[in-house]
């Protein structure tokens, strides 16, 4: 064979090669979703409740701590003081992963619904796709 024959057997073997694997992937368009997970944390119910218990147990924790101030002295009020704190870490990380959890599961019933591809969280997209925001917002109540 000539040089310019095995290129161009060369080149036909790239273009069918380029073109099978082209050719596995799908033409239709996915579908994109767009959630705002700062307007769920605003507006669901759930986060809200979650939010007030997370308060109500850390208000309980410092009248408790205030009470016993008085009958301690510093160094003990600081250690108690300190406890308290890792006490009220604690039950906010417990919460931050129900809050994390309830979300992760209406986003899947929701992408299942609407039958999504990709979900993108919306501070990264300029234009385009399917809010869901207001979806996934229901699906937690």
């Amino acid at each position: 064979m000539t040089r310019q024959t095995t290129k161009l057997a060369v080149l036909l073997a790239v273009l069918l090669v380029v073109g099978a694997l082209l050719g596995g992937c799908s033409a239709k368009a996915t579908a994109i979703g767009i959630l705002d997970v700062e307007k769920v944390m605003a507006d669901s119910p759930k986060v809200k409740a979650l939010q007030d218990e997370l308060n109500v147990k850390g208000k309980a924790l410092s009248d408790q701590l205030e009470q016993e101030k008085a009958g301690i002295s510093a160094e003990e009020y600081q250690k108690r003081q300190q406890t308290a704190y890792g006490e009220f870490l604690k039950i906010k990380q417990d919460l931050e992963t129900q809050i994390d959890n309830s979300i992760k599961q209406a986003l899947e019933q929701v992408s299942k619904e609407k039958n999504l591809g990709i979900v993108l969280y919306k501070n990264g997209v300029a234009q385009g796709g399917i809010d869901i925001t207001e979806d996934v917002v229901k699906k937690m109540q």
